[in-house]
């Protein structure tokens, strides 16, 4: 039987228009609260996890089941992927054993983006594959572009890649990277038709509907400086 998935309902035009304060916000105002202590250990094991691999690392932050770690582990298999989700439940599915160069990792991400930017990480490749949209405006600091964590993420550096069914969400996310350090990405809509990389992009596909794509290269020294012009 074909999947299927509603469309997202939001009461939003198009970006927020409270984008540019949130992220002016972030900006200005360092997340202070300190890292959990389940996340702090879940850290500590995967640092030395990395460093015991030797490999560069590719991040899949929000891996939810994890297959979408065992896809880019199996698609670059030179590098080290880390899959990070907060619930436990999702991270017991069974999807097959992993392959030996990825680690699923139970954690809040706020946190371990917080600790992965203190010791120096800077993945190759950072992935953000279908977030929680969140899709009311009222709901607009729950998502990641919104979030006082937003300049740490971006500050990890690497290739970002975001994937999302909601245009509203991967385009405010593409003006709040231009808005914190000047950098212009590129936004595409694109329909894979196999090797999904995780469920939700397979039943997201076959309802239908556009997934759209954002890709940027994050090569700017420090997102707390003024936007280039």
């Amino acid at each position: 039987m074909q999947a299927f998935s509603r469309a997202i309902t939001t009461n939003q035009n198009g970006p927020h228009k409270d984008l540019a304060r949130r992220v002016e916000r972030a900006r200005e105002s360092e997340w202070q609260r300190p890292p959990a202590g389940h996340t702090r250990e879940a850290f500590e094991h995967a640092a030395d996890w990395l460093a015991a691999s030797g490999r560069a690392l590719i991040l899949d932050a929000g891996c939810g089941v994890g297959l979408s770690t065992r896809r880019l582990a199996a698609r670059h298999p030179e590098h080290a992927v880390i899959g990070v989700d907060r619930s436990e439940l999702r991270l017991a599915r069974d999807h097959g054993p992993l392959p030996d160069n990825a680690l699923l990792v139970r954690a809040d991400l706020v946190d371990f983006w917080r600790l992965a930017k203190a010791a120096g990480w800077r993945p190759e490749r950072h992935y953000l594959l279908y977030p929680n949209p969140y899709p009311k405006g009222a709901q607009l600091k729950k998502r990641w572009h919104g979030h006082p964590v937003f300049p740490v993420l971006i500050a990890l550096g690497g290739r970002l890649e975001l994937r999302s069914n909601w245009a509203i969400y991967v385009s405010e996310f593409a003006l709040a990277v231009k808005m914190l350090c000047g950098l212009e990405g590129h936004v595409t809509a694109f329909a894979p038709t196999s090797d999904f990389l995780t469920p939700f992009e397979q039943k997201y596909a076959e309802s239908g509907q556009t997934l759209w794509r954002y890709r940027v290269d994050l090569d700017c020294a420090s997102p707390q400086q003024e936007p280039a012009s």
